[in-house]
């Protein structure tokens, strides 16, 4: 078959206007478009998709139209990408149509032209030309590392005989990769076979169907599968979320593989557990870098023992992961609570509240340009507490240096198409550091994070490790990643001594500059929490009404 499955007539017809700008996308990385980013809504300034070719950056205009006689493009489109390449910087736009361009279109452009402004058009017969045209995969494609290709085989060698697998890779070591290569072999054996993809969340789910790509034949259609969209067909791969597809499957769908990301998600009971049930007769296999629950149930009840680990530790021993610098600033103590402890037995969640004198935002940007000047091609995220907080960082942040006057703020609240727009630009280098609430912990690659300041506290070892992944993520240039944590929490200083116990063991495979580091602001308080916190892992999972056993700190 030479036809691209997801460009031919019939599935541009199908997917309607909203689809349509998807397949766009899927057709850029093909042909070699990097960052390819759907900012498609309300408010786009005339913009569907920015991508980049080389170090050039694109608008995308993408117009769909019904077959018929009034199936045209006016001279408005033309304008749309035009504005879009100026509002978002732009040096190249592109209309793409599955239809064609009327004579005020024509002339637009041609006026455009005599002024120097270029647009490229890609018609309905373009469009039908490139479809044979396209390679078979983008050409990105995927070299997998030692380490992935004995994942994947160790997850289909375990599907082949059990139906089921578990895969736990740490954050930026490619589970996704591993997974996307599952799949992709499981269609070469199986052309014909249905793949679903599921996991908890809309966002995630957009991104997985993207993350496929490189993994699959440009015969292969991809779907989504949302309380928002829902394809004509399952031929192929389907990612969907967790409710839609139970639905889907309620009313007949029998994929005959399916993939839980994220699947620390899945619980003994729920929608997870329901669906999975459902399709007891398809083999089943999870992929998550954090196995842990909150409730306690052990995923691997559900999907059978982890058939191949590599943690966050043993990611960076081996050197697969970026070494870390870690600087846990404890010089906020109240020596005077320090005394009381012994002599009143406070709480973790007592303890929380008298211990810590709460850090100072100019002190914790004293600290980050400290460690921004001595960083080559700083890149940096900012956890913080609250949406306000993350403004409010920004703000003070924007005046504190002549080069971070374009930081940003990042959060949930804000629509997709906007995040993606700074991400865009963070990735490219135009916006210097991210101020994050309640994004950038699952499903997002920013690899080019050199350095980390966490401002907020969370009781979750799961978020905990989500959010340090973001800076592990090896890159060309990069060596390590600095971590400047200010969070005044016993559980999150019970987290990092785990992990600083969890990197003493040999450097191994790689050798690297600088071995990662674990370090203490305050010598003392060092002391004074090695004395308290003798056992680090059972402290991540006490509750808050437990009582630590206090030393008398007059020894110390």
């Amino acid at each position: 078959m030479n036809a691209a499955a997801f460009l031919t007539p019939s599935a541009l017809m199908r997917g309607g206007p909203h689809r349509f700008v998807t397949q766009v996308e899927r057709a850029l990385a093909h042909l070699g478009f990097d960052d390819v980013r759907n900012i498609d809504g309300s408010g786009d300034m005339g913009g569907d998709i920015l991508g980049l070719k080389g170090r050039e950056r694109w608008a995308i205009q993408c117009k769909w139209r019904k077959a018929g006689p009034d199936g045209t493009i006016d001279a408005e489109a033309v304008d749309q990408v035009d504005l879009a390449k100026r509002v978002y910087g732009c040096e190249h736009a592109m209309l793409v149509t599955n239809a064609y361009l009327d004579g005020s279109a024509r002339r637009r452009l041609a006026q455009l032209n005599r002024i120097g402004v270029g647009i490229k058009v890609v018609d309905a017969d373009l469009l039908a030309a490139l479809v044979g045209e396209l390679r078979d995969r983008t050409p990105a494609g995927f070299d997998l590392r030692p380490y992935q290709r004995e994942a994947a085989d160790a997850v289909t060698a375990k599907l082949d005989a059990d139906g089921r697998a578990l895969l736990v890779l740490a954050t930026g070591l490619g589970k996704t990769v591993v997974g996307g290569t599952v799949i992709g072999e499981h269609l070469e054996r199986n052309p014909d076979g249905q793949v679903l993809v599921v996991a908890h969340m809309k966002d995630l789910v957009a991104q997985l169907e993207k993350a496929l790509w490189g993994h699959l034949t440009k015969q292969t259609p991809t779907h989504l599968l949302t309380g928002d969209v829902r394809p004509s067909n399952f031929d192929g791969v389907v990612c969907a979320t967790v409710e839609s597809a139970l639905g889907a499957v309620r009313h007949g769908y029998r994929p005959g593989l399916v993939m839980v990301d994220e699947t620390h998600h899945v619980a003994e009971d729920g929608r997870f557990a329901e669906l999975l049930d459902e399709l007891d007769d398809a083999r089943q296999f999870g992929v998550t870098a954090t196995p842990w629950r909150g409730d306690k149930y052990d995923i691997e009840n559900r999907f059978g023992r982890t058939v191949y680990k590599v943690g966050i530790a043993d990611g960076m021993r081996k050197g697969y992961l970026a070494q870390v610098d870690y600087r846990l600033f404890l010089d906020n103590l109240d020596w005077h609570v320090v005394e009381e402890a012994s002599k009143y037995g406070y709480s973790l969640k007592e303890l929380n509240r008298k211990l810590f004198v709460p850090a100072r935002d100019a002190a914790v940007i004293d600290r980050l340009l400290h460690a921004w000047h001595r960083t080559k091609g700083g890149r940096a995220i900012i956890f913080c507490e609250t949406v306000a907080h993350a403004g409010h960082i920004r703000d003070l942040l924007r005046q504190a240096l002549p080069e971070w006057r374009t930081t940003e703020a990042l959060h949930s609240g804000m629509r997709r198409r906007d995040r993606d727009v700074i991400l865009a630009k963070f990735r490219r280098g135009d916006v210097p550091i991210l101020c994050a609430v309640d994004v950038l912990n699952e499903g997002i690659d920013v690899p080019d994070v050199n350095i980390i300041a966490f401002m907020r506290v969370t009781h979750s070892r799961r978020i905990f490790i989500q959010q340090l992944g973001r800076g592990l993520r090896v890159r060309a240039g990069k060596d390590r990643v600095v971590v400047l944590d200010f969070v005044s929490d016993i559980r999150r200083i019970a987290a990092v001594m785990q992990l600083k116990q969890d990197l003493s063991g040999e450097q191994e495979t790689v050798a690297v500059p600088w071995p990662s580091e674990i370090t203490f602001s305050d010598a003392e308080a060092q002391s004074l929490m090695e004395e308290w916190i003798a056992d680090a892992a059972s402290l991540e999972t006490a509750n808050d009404e437990a009582v630590l056993d206090y030393p008398d700190p007059g020894g110390l």
